[in-house]
């Protein structure tokens, strides 16, 4: 396959949707969850759950760091852009989450606080270039794709000696988040889901290469496979996690081999060792607290670390008591269990980061999961 339209073939989605249910055994059930918010869009812009068998079952995982960014963060965030001297880069999807008390970035925008859209690190480095007297924080968050950009940028501007430049780091690690949604004592407390295997993120993956995945394999006996975002993609994926469970097998699979090496992007991967350190623990909206699972800037680096040169400090904070984000994010609950989905919860009044995000299990949901609904009711 060369062109994006063969990697949306129906015939070739039918066929495998065959296959799937010819090898799906009748007498078991099985239960996936797409860890990456890119294969839930895919599953429900492309309907793919309608064509799987009926005891295949994909559960929503975390999604994206939007969805999983806790209230606290937010409220963090907008506590910056309210001094009179910052002005704050933040990427739009960060923009219209809900913060304590409805609170949101672009209410705090609208309020006067100098908070500005950004598309990339490099364009807050240009905004600190362009106004010195200004104090330009970059708003850095993102899974271990985006890592590597902010890295980046701090080594621009500490080669360019700017002062007036730090990032707010919400960096968080995939791997740490796997292994917290399968052994945590405060994960089963709030609820847990049967997950007999994983599809592993894809843009990560290319990161950081297939290997971290292997202890999941391993210790919890659980397979994964990496799969590309495109609908045949996550097909092909699900069948090979179907043929894992057959045979027994607990291994981690690359369907993703156009993009995904098993070492991953070592060029990558050794610029954010040389910037960032692991922090001891990290709040993950819906996970609560992760060991090691968030990154901070190293000491060396600290002149650019938001988070010492203004004394933020940890703010306590709570999600929404009738928001299900948290147990929508472990897979508990379907974006319809919530009782706000649909009726005070839309695109254009979120009341969660599920529904904010472009790759938030609601708002995929939202676009195109509740048609298909409405069409089995009538049925």
């Amino acid at each position: 396959m060369k062109h994006a339209d063969e990697y949306r073939d129906g015939r070739l989605a039918r066929a495998l949707a065959a296959r799937i249910a010819h090898e799906a055994d009748p007498a078991a059930s099985y239960h996936f969850m797409e860890f990456c918010g890119g294969h839930t869009h895919a599953i429900s812009r492309y309907g793919i759950q309608d064509l799987l068998p009926g005891n295949v079952r994909m559960i929503h995982g975390p999604g994206c760091p939007v969805c999983v960014l806790p209230i606290g963060r937010i409220d963090a965030a907008i506590r910056l852009a309210e001094r009179p001297e910052v002005t704050l880069c933040t990427y739009g999807d960060l923009m219209r989450v809900p913060g304590s008390h409805g609170t949101s970035l672009l209410k705090a925008k609208a309020a006067g606080a100098d908070i500005r859209m950004v598309y990339s690190t490099t364009d807050a480095l240009r905004i600190a270039e362009a106004e010195p007297e200004r104090e330009v924080i970059f708003f850095a968050i993102g899974f271990e794709t985006t890592t590597p950009p902010t890295a980046l940028a701090i080594k621009i501007a500490a080669a360019k000696k700017l002062k007036n430049f730090t990032i707010f780091c919400n960096h968080v690690l995939t791997p740490s988040a796997i292994q917290n949604i399968l052994e945590s004592p405060d994960v089963r407390e709030l609820g847990r889901v049967r997950i007999d295997g994983f599809i592993g993120p894809a843009h990560v993956s290319t990161v950081i290469g297939s290997q971290p995945y292997a202890f999941f394999a391993e210790e919890f006996e659980k397979p994964v496979v990496i799969a590309g975002f495109e609908p045949l993609d996550v097909m092909q994926a699900i069948m090979m996690l179907v043929r894992q469970v057959n045979e027994g097998r607990c291994e981690v699979e690359n369907q993703y081999t156009r993009a995904v090496k098993p070492e991953g992007n070592e060029r990558a991967k050794a610029e954010v060792a040389e910037i960032f350190e692991l922090r001891k623990s990290f709040e993950w909206r819906g996970l609560g607290q992760v060991p090691y699972s968030g990154l901070r800037l190293k000491k060396a680096y600290a002149e650019f670390d938001a988070e010492r040169r203004f004394d933020i400090g940890h703010i306590e904070a709570h999600d929404n008591p009738a928001c299900e984000c948290g147990a929508i994010l472990r897979g508990v609950k379907k974006p319809t269990d919530c009782k706000l989905f649909g009726t005070v919860c839309t695109p254009d009044t979120p009341m969660g980061s599920c529904m904010v995000s472009s790759e938030g299990a609601c708002a995929a949901h939202w676009t195109y999961g509740r048609f298909r609904d409405h069409v089995r009711e009538a049925s």
